[in-house]
């Protein structure tokens, strides 16, 4: 399926966006973004962190799209609006009042996310002058400028839209760069749909895309605060969609924007996908890849091009995954390294001076497989991190 990954989240007719700069951070960058559903309909569904600890704007979102009904989105970088206590509520409820005031539609209709720093207040003032502006500024050409305002330690934007032969689209934009780990969706991501096409049967294409895509992107293991994906129909094609070809569509666009998130992973210099054959159950193919990917020595020896099977075989025996040790098969970018429990080929066949990595684990146990997207874990993300709060 092709993409075109120039187009975001305004490809989709019946929407148009904005991003500005309200002063929210410190650069002058843009820092605020909305996307607007135009109708005729506006059929929407979301899901959210299973962080246990999450946002104002996470909690104020899953009640605005509870009812399966969003007019808009607000998005604004430079501040989480997360462990800021009953003030965040508020923070959250008066963004979407700014928005709906402006709009003439109920509040209860516009979707609020926030990424930046956990634990303080937002400026609110510069969310008001941001919102103005971006009321100002609303176009069906606006959502490179939406994307950019929603980037924080990103250094580029994510964007992929799918047009289909049948006449409906589905675009896309989304952030993030560290914080990326699953729980029913990862990042901040705003996906659209000029389908026409039910709110209940949103939810279910996105739970399916995202089990396959968000949930597979797992960068180093930390699981945000502030995540969100929402997805907005607004039926202007005028065409209802094969249902299931809406959902292969939906799956590609958020599969490339998850890639897109591991590609630009704070100091990644690899990407790694990391593929397990021969399972059991997709289930244990995926809890076999996760741990791999989180397995910080596996990172590490990736980050130095060290092809260490020792590191993979190490990670993969912490599972409750099926398989017996003396039948698994470890390849490097092809090279299969490790085979039926001892070693194959010589490591310094393997070549890891490109960026791309491809690990295949192969348990012999069965006949389902599973995919996890990570990257290697480098002196970069280390510095990111040890000064992100400075």
């Amino acid at each position: 399926m092709t993409l075109d990954l120039t187009a975001g989240v305004t490809a989709a007719r019946g929407f148009s966006a904005a991003g500005v700069a309200a002063g929210l951070k410190r650069t002058g960058a843009k820092d605020l973004a909305l996307v607007v559903n135009g109708g005729p309909r506006h059929q929407a569904a979301g899901l959210f962190t299973s962080n246990r600890v999450f946002a104002a704007p996470v909690a104020w979102s899953r009640q605005a799209v509870k009812d399966g009904r969003l007019v808009a989105v607000a998005l604004n970088s430079g501040g989480a609006n997360a462990c800021t206590g009953p003030a965040g509520w508020e923070d959250a409820a008066q963004t979407a009042r700014l928005v709906a005031q402006g709009l003439a539609c109920p509040e209860a209709d516009v979707a609020v996310c926030s990424t930046g720093l956990i634990g303080q207040r937002l400026d609110m003032a510069a969310v008001a002058l941001g919102v103005g502006l971006a009321l100002k500024a609303l176009a069906p050409s606006g959502g490179a400028d939406a994307a950019h305002a929603i980037m924080t330690t990103d250094t580029k934007t994510k964007q992929a839209a799918h047009r289909d032969p049948a006449g409906w689209t589905i675009g896309g934009m989304a952030k993030g760069a560290g914080m990326l780990a699953p729980g029913l969706a990862t990042m901040l991501v705003v996906l659209t749909t000029d389908a026409d096409i039910e709110s209940n049967e949103l939810r279910l294409a996105l739970w399916a895309a995202t089990s396959v895509s968000f949930d597979r992107a797992d960068s180093d293991g930390c699981m945000s605060t502030n995540d969100s994906v929402l997805l907005l129909a607004s039926g202007a094609s005028g065409t209802r969609p094969d249902l299931d070809d809406f959902s292969d569509a939906l799956t590609a666009v958020c599969v490339s924007l998850a890639r897109q998130l591991i590609a630009d992973a704070e100091g990644a210099e690899h990407e790694i996908t990391i593929q397990v054959s021969g399972a059991a159950s997709e289930e244990d193919a995926v809890e076999v890849a996760r741990a791999v990917a989180r397995s910080n020595l596996f990172k590490c020896a990736i980050a130095g091009a060290d092809p260490n099977w020792g590191r993979v075989l190490a990670a993969v025996g912490t599972t409750q995954a099926a398989f017996d040790p003396d039948l698994i098969d470890v390849a490097f970018n092809g090279v299969e390294v490790f085979r039926q429990g001892t070693p194959g080929a010589d490591r310094s066949q393997v070549d890891l001076t490109g960026r791309q990595v491809q690990v295949d684990i192969d348990l012999h146990a069965g006949r389902h497989q599973g995919v996890v997207w990570t990257n290697d874990l480098t002196h970069g993300y280390v510095s990111e991190n040890a000064d992100y709060s400075s």
